[in-house]
């Protein structure tokens, strides 16, 4: 099954062309991530791929679901979607687990009445993304880095079949971000994990599990396809027009900088 399949796709607003001809396809047994800059394009791929917005022309597939044939609010209830800015929304005094919890509702806050077994749950998809030390600890104390773990592990109580962590290591220092990042590849090798979608600007958090990227530039696919393939200094010096040095990191990672 394809997670999405994007096929000529452009978005138009205000008479200018946003994203042009885009044209991807991801396998629901793939992880990716994104690579671009600012004004690059990357929200509104996003939003395309979660129908809160429509391309203005080409044919967009997301699991299996054509737009147009479909029925957009049940598409979105199959996909998670972190970001940094969700944090905000949360309310301070509920717990760790409760705000997970809350991802089975798609509600901010809880109004539905709930059985311990869901509870339990919830707890259980924090424990196993590793956050066993945020139970029971309300939201206004923790760290950045330990919200985003909390509002993962919310999107991840949906059981989306597609999840989009879209730059969930903006603001955090560097070892939160490193705490974060070795948490989400810890998700990626549990059984029957979502397709995972990272979004970001800094090569150093595509992580290994990640094994495709995309690079997005001027609303345009600069290029795609396996991350090893497209880590080479002519690839990133064209890509950014600049030339760059490729650092290698530990565990298969890779820093660029500027030479």
């Amino acid at each position: 099954m394809n997670a999405f399949k994007f096929e000529h796709v452009s978005f138009i607003r205000d008479k200018k062309t946003l994203l042009n001809n885009v044209t991807w396809s991801v396998d629901s047994s793939e992880n990716w991530a994104i690579l671009g800059l600012n004004g690059a394009g990357k929200t509104l791929l996003l939003q395309l791929i979660c129908g809160y917005l429509w391309p203005s022309s080409g044919r967009l597939e997301v699991l299996d679901e054509v737009f147009g044939h479909t029925s957009i609010p049940e598409l979105q209830r199959r996909i998670g979607w972190v970001s940094t800015a969700l944090q905000y929304r949360m309310k301070n005094w509920e717990t760790a687990e409760r705000i997970v919890l809350s991802g089975k509702f798609a509600s901010i806050g809880i109004y539905q009445e709930y059985t311990d077994e869901e509870l339990e749950e919830a707890k259980m998809i924090l424990i196993n993304a590793g956050g066993t030390s945020l139970i029971g600890k309300k939201y206004e104390v923790l760290s950045q880095g330990e919200r985003q773990l909390v509002l993962i592990s919310r999107a991840l109580m949906a059981h989306p079949e597609l999840l989009i962590l879209d730059e969930p290591c903006n603001g955090l220092d560097l070892f939160a971000r490193e705490k974060l990042l070795n948490q989400i590849q810890q998700i990626a090798t549990q059984k029957n994990h979502p397709t995972l979608l990272y979004v970001t600007h800094h090569t150093e958090e595509i992580l290994p599990c990640f094994e495709h990227l995309m690079l997005l530039k001027d609303g345009e696919i600069f290029a795609k396809g396996a991350r090893d393939s497209l880590f080479n200094e002519k690839n990133f010096t064209d890509f950014y027009n600049e030339p760059i040095q490729i650092v290698s990191l530990k565990e298969d990672r890779f820093a660029v900088y500027p030479k």
